[in-house]
This record gives C-alpha cells, structure tokens and sequence, in this order.
C-alpha cells in the first residue's frame, strides 16, 4: 500500500492513497427493501388474519368442506358428519349460507349446495334436529 505523509513538515500522519468507500451494488439494496416488505407482510398476516392484510386473494374452501364430510362419512364419525360446524367458503354464496354441517350441505331441499358435490352418508343416520 502507497502512503504518503500528510501535512506540511512532515508531521508524520500516514494517510492510504486510494481511499475508497464500501460501495453497495443497486441489487443488493433492492433485495434489503423487498425482504423488509415481505417481512412486514409475513407479521401482519399472522398478527391480524391473511383475510385482512390480502383480502383480494381467493379464500375457497370448498374442496376442504368436501374432504372432510367424505373423511368423517369414511370413518363412521356420526358427530362429524351430523353436528360439527363447518364454514363453507364460495364464490356466490351468501354469507348467512355458508356455516352448517356436512349433513345440512348433502341434504339441503334448495340444492343451493348441489354445485360442490357434497354426498350423504349412507352408513350414518342423522338424527333430524327439533325446533
């Protein structure tokens, strides 16, 4: 490394020659910022719900409703089947529509849940609710 003294008279004080700063690249400053935003995003989905912070992502559940009515019908489970609630998310589908049991989406006379393909249980017999 070239050094040259510095001052007049020599007073001793080295200095490089070539000083130069850390530079850092345009890409790598766009990479910090682009994780800081995902973080963000990441802590605010789970702080407050992803319906919330996303709310323009789809939220259909459908296949899961199905999947599970099937499971419990599979394994016998009369409560899962008959009176566990489950919310039903769907595109045309009012909100006051959406929550019941598997029974009630198989069985519904207004076929209103005809479209996701929800099947009755054979092997289960619901008891019919009392007003």
């Amino acid at each position: 490394m070239n050094m040259k003294k510095s001052g007049a008279g020599g007073t001793g004080v080295l200095l490089p020659k070539n000083k130069r700063g850390q530079e850092m690249s345009t890409t790598t400053i766009i990479l910090i910022i682009l994780g800081v935003i995902v973080l963000v995003v990441l802590v605010l989905g789970f702080r407050i719900g992803w319906d919330k912070v996303l709310p323009f992502l789809p939220s259909n559940n459908v296949q899961n409703v199905v999947t599970a009515c099937s499971s419990a019908c599979a394994t016998g489970s009369e409560y899962d089947f008959c009176t566990a609630e489950r919310t039903l998310k769907a595109d045309g589908l009012a909100e006051a529509d959406r929550k019941g049991t598997c029974y009630k989406f198989a069985t519904d006379s207004d076929s209103k849940y005809s479209e996701f393909n929800i099947e009755t249980c054979s092997t289960i017999d619901c008891p019919t609710p009392t007003a």
